[in-house]
């Protein structure tokens, strides 16, 4: 037995301890098929790695390349023609066939899930926070709202909502007027309204800007004669006729619950839908806290 055979055998005993020490340490349960398909596999890749290394790293001191050299080179550097090494073809086989394996049969799909509990825990803390707060005062709504905004919202939004200077929804106010001009001018169907798209150009040129002063001033003075392109769908008041289109006026509920179901594409990037991260009750809250950021 040579040197590099011992230092080999020496290594792969210290990683086999260790990882015998580290199960140990952390009361892991060998009796669980999963702990024990990974404790032999932490095993076999321990054995394997130095049994394979001490072969090439040998093979490599004594062996001199031999056989056919292929007609292609690349500046003179070719290869031979030899067959795949039996050790790496053996180990192909090996994998594919425990691979075949382990997904028709072998992977525990009624056994034990860390993910399905997690999922399960979630669900029941859903639940019971949902039912806590099922009648909560303004008061607590405002306050939950405000930390689900600092948590969610502020990365992008601001942590006031002012869209960081424009790089993301500006929540001070319900829309701007360079927003406004962008919605006219490429049309929009991203929030799932009963009325579908809004097709692009529904105005142009000075009708467009006097519809985009119009509501990003808050809708108050003089409605321009143009604005009757938009209260087709959107109501002559700009609210969204009971919620078959979105609200131009305020962040309405309904407003509020589509851009968190469906997300939404902005100049920061796309907004993520929220469906799965936030409860009823959170939701409403958010509503309450946006509402309140508009000056």
């Amino acid at each position: 037995m040579n040197a590099l055979m011992i230092k080999g055998l020496l290594f792969a005993a210290i990683l086999i301890g260790a990882t015998i020490y580290v199960v140990e340490s952390m009361n892991i349960d060998l009796s669980d098929p999963i702990n024990m398909i990974t404790m032999i596999g932490a095993v076999a890749i321990a054995v394997i790695t130095v049994s394979v290394a001490i072969k090439y790293i040998n093979q490599m001191k004594t062996d001199t390349a031999s056989g056919e050299l292929a007609d292609e080179n690349w500046d003179g550097i070719g290869e031979y023609k030899n067959e795949l090494p039996s050790g790496w073809a053996y180990s192909w086989l090996g994998t594919a066939i425990w691979a075949m394996w382990y997904m028709i049969s072998g992977y525990p799909v009624n056994a034990f899930s860390q993910i399905g509990q997690y999922n399960e825990e979630v669900k029941a803390y859903n639940a019971k926070f949902e039912a806590v707060h099922k009648n909560a005062d303004a008061a607590t709504l405002q306050q939950m709202g405000e930390s689900i905004f600092l948590v969610q919202c502020a990365p992008c939004h601001g942590a006031t909502g002012d869209g960081l200077s424009g790089k993301a929804h500006d929540f001070t106010s319900r829309m701007g007027k360079a927003q406004i001009l962008d919605v006219i001018k490429n049309g929009s169907n991203q929030l799932g309204y009963p009325m579908g798209a809004m097709p692009p150009m529904m105005a142009q040129g000075a009708d467009a800007e006097a519809i985009a002063t119009y509501i990003a001033g808050g809708m108050k003075g003089e409605q321009p004669a143009s604005f009757a392109a938009c209260a087709s769908c959107h109501g002559a008041d700009g609210k969204g006729m009971a919620g078959m289109s979105p609200n131009l006026a305020e962040y309405d509920a309904t407003l509020v619950h589509n851009t968190l179901q469906n997300g939404k594409k902005g100049a920061l990037g796309t907004m993520p839908s929220f469906k799965t991260m936030i409860t009823p009750v959170q939701e409403k809250a958010l509503t309450v806290y946006i509402q309140s950021l508009v000056n």
